[in-house]
């Protein structure tokens, strides 16, 4: 019960990690950034080692690609952290002070949370920037990554800590688990965890949220569209989807569904499906969609060969007129609940954007969804309407990221409407107390009338 008794630890170290100065906590992440720097190369060798296991363990790429530690993700992760110090203290935030009466003061001011669990994937990045937020927001973390990373995060870990107990901070202010089990046991701290943030597969953080009575902030899938509105210009279009599908298609933001205006869906599906077939991307689409490709292949507009992948006669035809073969496999309804987190996309046809907002309201998974329009009025009505963390216009689900906002980092992706939404960043990882400062007032007065609040905003 090593996780529980630690946890109990950090319980009592909170209110110290929560009154401790902002000096210290930025003097703790610049410590944390010197010691990445020195010790680079270090971190890169027990990376390369969780890398050489992966692939003797036939891990799959899409999850070898976020296991790797290099310069870059070094690169990325020292910047975010150096955003993170020149951000403002979201503790001690003042944001409501109210005299109930002479004498009588009401403040609401920002608290961190206090101790939160974070269970993430196979990322080494992932650590340093829970553990940077938190330390950040004043808040005590126990933290478990990945099996796959286990060296990486361990080395990472040692350093992180080593720098914020130098800085000051409290020894329990972090705790990393490292053994499988003790996620079971991390589940069971209610009490001594106030949070439990988890990210990784859906069916993951399922579990987390089925068998533990600890709230829970994450969400466990990320169904994301794009709407292509009959007012779009496909010069910003294709860019947009090929991004938004291919940059990065194993991440929770990545365009998973490409809703298009029947309207412009003859002009707009040949630039955007050989576009994407280029990129690599594998088509599903509706039966309207296939059978629309049909036509437009019968025109010369489109080479496609229905809902049969791979047949000879369709290849030759495309490489004949050098073009590539579009090749669309037909799907149901029911699969549009569907995450691919890979280099496959479904497409649809609608009718307009009241349509494609209610597709999107019952399909995806209120995580980030897009409109591609030069209507304004087409516009409004998608980000008014559409329920999602985040509603972009002409851009890239992909931007949908904690650093990207400008928060330094991220602890994940919230798709809940309590208390944070969106990626969560530090104003996500605090709450908030009320502290009223009185001059010996007793409730009898005012009940009996014999005096009267008179509530006046300071």
């Amino acid at each position: 019960m090593v996780v529980r008794e630690e946890a109990r630890k950090m319980k009592l170290a909170a209110p110290y990690m929560a009154a401790a100065s902002l000096e210290m906590r930025n003097t703790a992440l610049q410590k944390i950034i010197e010691a990445l720097e020195e010790n680079r190369e270090a971190i890169f060798q027990e990376n390369a080692k969780d890398l050489q296991a992966a692939e003797e363990a036939n891990v799959a790429k899409a999850v070898v690609k976020r296991l790797k530690f290099d310069e870059n993700k070094l690169r990325d992760a020292i910047a975010g952290i150096r955003q993170m110090i020149g951000l403002a203290d979201p503790v001690g935030k003042v944001t409501l002070k109210r005299e109930l009466d002479e004498g009588l003061v009401l403040e609401r001011v920002s608290v961190p949370i206090g101790v939160i669990g974070v269970i993430f994937e196979a990322r080494p990045d992932a650590l340093i920037q829970i553990s940077a937020l938190c330390i950040k927001s004043g808040n005590c973390a126990i933290l478990k990554g990945g099996k796959e990373t286990a060296k990486t995060n361990k080395i990472l870990f040692g350093l992180v800590h080593g720098a914020a107990v130098a800085a000051g901070l409290p020894e329990s202010c972090l705790l990393q688990a490292e053994l499988h089990n003790e996620i079971d046991e991390l589940l069971k701290c209610q009490g001594d965890v106030d949070l439990l943030i988890p990210r990784g597969s859906n069916k993951f953080v399922q579990y987390i949220m089925d068998n533990t009575n600890i709230p829970v902030m994450g969400h466990s899938s990320g169904i994301c569209h794009i709407y292509l509105d009959e007012k779009a210009d496909l010069a910003k279009a294709v860019p947009i989807i090929v991004d938004a599908k291919t940059q990065y298609p194993a991440a929770c933001n990545a365009v998973e569904t490409l809703l298009v205006s029947r309207k412009i869906a003859a002009d707009a599906l040949p630039v955007v499906l050989e576009a994407l077939t280029k990129a690599g991307v594998k088509l599903r689409g509706s039966a309207e969609v296939v059978e629309l490709a049909k036509v437009l292949r019968a025109a010369g507009k489109l080479w496609t060969n229905g809902s049969k992948p791979g047949t000879a006669d369709d290849c030759c035809g495309a490489e004949a007129n050098g073009r590539g073969s579009v090749e669309i496999e037909v799907m149901g309804e029911e699969d549009f609940g569907t995450e691919y987190t890979d280099l496959v996309i479904s497409l649809k046809l609608v009718d307009d954007v009241a349509e494609a907002a209610e597709h999107i309201n019952k399909f995806g998974s209120h995580h980030t969804d897009c409109i591609i329009t030069e209507d304004d009025g087409a516009a409004e009505y998608f980000l008014q309407m559409v329920d999602s963390a985040g509603v972009y216009r002409n851009c890239s689900t992909r931007f949908a990221d904690g650093f990207r906002y400008g928060f330094g980092a991220e602890v994940g992706i919230s798709t809940s409407k309590l208390h944070a939404r969106g990626p969560v960043g530090l104003e996500g990882l605090v709450t908030y107390k009320y502290r009223l400062v009185g001059e010996g007032q007793i409730v009898g007065d005012y009940a009996s009338g014999k005096k009267e609040f008179h509530h006046k905003d300071l």
